[in-house]
């Protein structure tokens, strides 16, 4: 049985969380694939941008690493919050824990950058949100990261990415590096990818 811990802070984005969910779905009730997700956050509720709440079957003082094979982290937007629990210490230490025991991190657009932020990008090649004159990417670079101005980049177990467009093909890079390219390509055919 394989784990993924999604992260959400206050102010993600639901495009970039719910794909997650999708792509792990598939692969467990298409597929057999043991594979599920929990969700977590510094609350039981979090309101993710533009106002939705989403209930979290956990909080981060609940988490045990050990339980957990890779972190799912979806960005999300200043103006709602999000670097406000991002940046914050409880969190960037899940992120080292997550790193020093080898388990995949997962990140999509912004959540990038509280990842630089740990110091574990320092000299690694990532990407992060691209447009708006690149200011995110130019926050990444300040961070440590190498900035690699591709939709997706993996450098070792840290995946990132530059917009909500690449929600999807995150998720399955998550599924390829936890369950095999094999049963990937599979889900994502089936999922019409």
């Amino acid at each position: 049985m394989k784990k993924i811990l999604l992260f959400c802070c206050k102010g993600f984005e639901v495009m970039e969380f719910s794909p997650f969910i999708d792509v792990m779905g598939w692969a467990r009730s298409d597929f057999g694939e043991k594979i599920f997700v929990e969700t977590c956050g510094y609350t039981k509720m979090v309101t993710s941008t533009f106002g939705v709440t989403v209930e979290m079957d956990r909080t981060l003082d609940k988490v045990d690493i050990q339980d957990y094979d890779a972190l799912a982290i979806p960005g999300g937007f200043e103006e709602y919050g999000f670097y406000e629990e991002a940046y914050d210490t409880p969190f960037q230490d899940l992120i080292k824990a997550f790193h020093a025991a080898g388990k995949p991190i997962a990140s999509i657009c912004v959540a990038a950058l509280p990842v630089a932020k740990t110091g574990l990008l320092d000299g690694r090649n990532a990407t992060t949100y691209h447009l708006n004159n690149g200011i995110r990417q130019k926050q990444l670079a300040q961070l440590g990261a190498v900035v690699v101005n591709e939709p997706v980049v993996e450098d070792n177990n840290i995946i990132t990415s530059y917009c909500p467009e690449t929600a999807a093909k995150v998720a399955f890079r998550l599924l390829g590096k936890l369950c095999g390219e094999e049963l990937r390509d599979k889900v994502m055919y089936k999922m019409g990818y």
